[in-house]
């Protein structure tokens, strides 16, 4: 059985320091009373949920012993971060590749977001075998089939906020890969999403302690339920939003969900019951996204329309630094349409997904979110591929 106290405990002993975060036995506490009640698992998934629980302790609690020995990093200037969000499946992930053409920012690498001790400037040998150590923890651990067309992914990419975010049990990602409703409303409603981010920012610190300083690109659909967390915490942040047809959204969020739960349950996955999960997650985002557009800070988000994005990356791009406050030099400009190029839609496979396998309808879920469409002026996933494809 999964314990909050042996989970924290066991990571204490190895990494030599106690708990102090706030909050996060808590958050962990209830995820794990949200799991005994709504996701029964198979033995190889829970060992797995065991194994994955265990490391977000023993990571955060590694940045807190860093920040301990050496108290100059809480002194590094996390400076105007870029914060790219969306709704899951929005496009978020291709947009954070474009991001990742520009040197002049700093993005989560994937090892780092899974081993980010010790810090790369105070130790550069250890990134190469760390590099190495996750590029084998990815052979052992695998992906379902099909994951490579339907996530956007590399061995040694970016990768987006996560694993961080889950160092405290504070990352609504969590919900998608087990079914966890009670955990995923107390995150909303209950959950200190600042003590989250100033954790998520300390490990951003530690990365970037004695290393080069740039403005660091942080991607995570999920960034849209704690926009304000994140001024709280970053008040210099700005932030760009994509958006998609809602309809489409759900439908691929309930396949990406559904192949996750499926390699940790101890059963069959019911499709309609993930389609009921999933419409009511991302009914919770859009009601962030529009709250936080109706009050005093909403006009600091630069809005992204996805389809304009695929059509003309490198002329969104200009857009969007303006928006951020900044120049696209010809070098990016190249970069990003090269790497376009060299990426077209389909590349790595076809994701193809209907949301009728998940008991749902595209006209009854763009009815739903009719609030939201209007607002940003979103079209349907074939208006707006046409469109796309018309200007491309």
């Amino acid at each position: 059985m999964l314990d909050a106290a042996t989970i924290i405990g066991e990571a204490e002993a190895k990494v030599g320091i106690a708990d102090t975060d706030p909050g996060a036995r808590q958050n962990l506490e209830h995820l794990l009373a949200s799991l005994r009640e709504s996701f029964p698992m198979s033995a190889e998934g829970e060992a797995g949920t065991r194994a994955m629980l265990t490391m977000d302790a023993v990571n955060r609690l590694e940045s807190l012993k860093w920040l301990r020995d050496q108290p100059e990093i809480g002194e590094e200037r996390i400076e105007a971060p870029v914060f790219l969000m969306g709704l899951p499946r929005s496009g978020t992930t291709y947009f954070q590749y474009l991001f990742d053409r520009d040197p002049r920012f700093r993005l989560i690498r994937t090892w780092e977001s899974t081993l980010p001790s010790p810090p790369p400037g105070f130790d550069p040998a250890s990134i190469a075998p760390r590099r190495a150590a996750w590029t084998e923890m990815q052979k052992r651990r695998g992906h379902f089939e099909g994951f490579e067309a339907l996530h956007l992914y590399d061995e040694d990419g970016s990768d987006e906020c996560h694993a961080f975010l889950e160092q405290s049990w504070g990352a609504a990602g969590l919900h998608n890969l087990y079914r966890v409703p009670a955990y995923f409303e107390w995150l909303t409603q209950g959950l200190d999403l600042e003590a989250s981010y100033r954790i998520h920012k300390r490990q951003l610190q530690c990365l970037q302690w004695r290393g080069p300083r740039k403005p660091w690109a942080l991607k995570y659909p999920n960034h849209v339920l704690a926009m304000d967390a994140i001024l709280a915490v970053h008040p210099d942040a700005r932030m760009v939003m994509t958006h998609r047809d809602p309809a489409q959204v759900v439908a691929s969020i309930a396949k990406m969900t559904w192949n996750l739960r499926s390699s940790r349950a101890a059963g069959p996955v019911d499709r309609h019951e993930v389609g009921r999960d999933m419409r009511a997650f991302i009914r919770r985002h859009v009601d962030r996204i529009l709250e936080f557009d109706r009050g005093p800070q909403g006009g600091r988000v630069v809005h992204v329309d996805y389809y304009a994005l695929v059509a003309s990356p490198v002329g969104e791009l200009r857009r969007i630094h303006a928006g951020i406050g900044i120049d696209t030099p010809e070098s990016v400009s190249r970069a990003v349409a090269d790497w376009h190029e060299a990426n077209p839609r389909h590349a790595r496979g076809r994701n193809d997904y209907s949301l009728e396998q998940y008991g749902l309808d595209a006209d009854d879920l763009r009815a739903e979110f009719a609030d939201y469409i209007g607002r940003f002026a979103i079209p349907s996933e074939a208006e707006g591929t046409a469109r796309a494809g018309a200007t491309a």
